[in-house]
């Protein structure tokens, strides 16, 4: 005689496991739209870029001096060694994580006022959003050089402007450089950045800030509450290429100090090794290093940032 068996409780008390989202169809069609667009170029640039950083992570693993040729060893991970217990590395990393959020947050605010300003003009809309991008559209060793010589002693327009006196020399220390190569870094991207952010402000529904505003919503009760996370994807996209930009920094500590005051950021440490020294393996470890420390940046803002793409879309 069969005898029935009760199911076990814990079993089904258990509470079942949320499905897996998937993708809409509006994201799937969206993404094969996508890689079909971006396919070739994503394909040339790694054509191009897979090289030289294959070339890098191998003449790390080299004692190799251009110099001395025939003196080349292989010594396995030593350079990396040699660059990470190296004071000189961290204190240039932490130069260019200064730079980086001092710039980047700096840029934020005055961005985000340029693209209020841009988003809600109605009268000469293409003149001041034209006005606003010029910085942006000047090379940037031409931006390097003309704050250069607005700060020279002597002959800067900067010091009779403040009254600091002719013979200020605003890059004999670290302090003083370390200002005007952030001023100059916002002066030129902050452009950059409001573009980003107008593009977010587009996306911000203007009946939820009214249907806000009739409930008694102040106007800071609505940018922190509908503006800013509506906005979030487009704060992401611009923190993200504004940090690593800011981050490889060189051109403008090159050309202002010459990395001298302890203003040398990791590119030019790769550049001393590099260019100046001809030690291709110890540069090439910083190089590595210093694309390695870019994907650390870019994961760890992604993951702050959390945005959710499908909500982005609207989905």
């Amino acid at each position: 005689m069969a005898t029935a068996t009760l199911p076990d409780t814990a079993e089904t008390n258990k509470p079942a496991k949320p499905a897996k989202a998937r993708p809409s169809d509006r994201a799937r069609s969206e993404n094969r739209v996508g890689w079909r667009l971006a396919g070739p170029a994503v394909f040339v640039m790694l054509l191009v870029t897979a090289w030289p950083m294959l070339r890098a992570l191998y003449l790390s693993l080299f004692n190799y001096r251009l110099t001395d040729p025939d003196a080349r060893e292989f010594v396995w991970f030593q350079n990396f060694g040699v660059v990470l217990s190296d004071p000189l590395w961290w204190k240039a990393v932490g130069v260019a994580v200064l730079i980086m959020v001092v710039t980047v947050a700096i840029e934020l605010v005055i961005g985000f006022a340029f693209a209020v300003v841009m988003h809600r003009i109605i009268f000469a809309r293409g003149v001041v959003r034209t006005s606003i991008l010029v910085p942006y559209g000047i090379i940037t060793v031409v931006s390097a050089y003309a704050w250069l010589y607005a700060f020279q002693t002597g002959s800067g327009f900067v010091n009779q402007w403040f009254h600091l006196g002719a013979d200020q020399n605003t890059f004999g220390g670290f302090w003083g450089s370390i200002l005007v190569i952030c001023l100059a870094e916002i002066w030129k991207t902050t452009p950059f950045v409001s573009l980003l952010l107008l593009a977010g402000l587009a996306q911000v529904p203007e009946d939820m800030l009214e249907a806000a505003k009739v409930d008694g919503a102040t106007a800071w009760q609505r940018l922190y509450k509908i503006t800013l996370p509506t906005m979030r994807a487009a704060i992401m996209v611009a923190v993200l290429f504004r940090a690593l930009d800011a981050y490889r920094i060189f051109d403008s500590p090159f050309i202002m100090t010459g990395f001298a005051n302890g203003t040398a950021p990791p590119s030019g440490l790769v550049y001393s090794a590099m260019i100046q020294r001809v030690e291709l393996g110890l540069g090439s470890a910083m190089s590595v290093l210093l694309f390695l420390s870019v994907l650390i940046i870019a994961f760890a803002l992604m993951k702050a940032f959390r945005v959710d793409l499908s909500q982005a879309r609207g989905e």
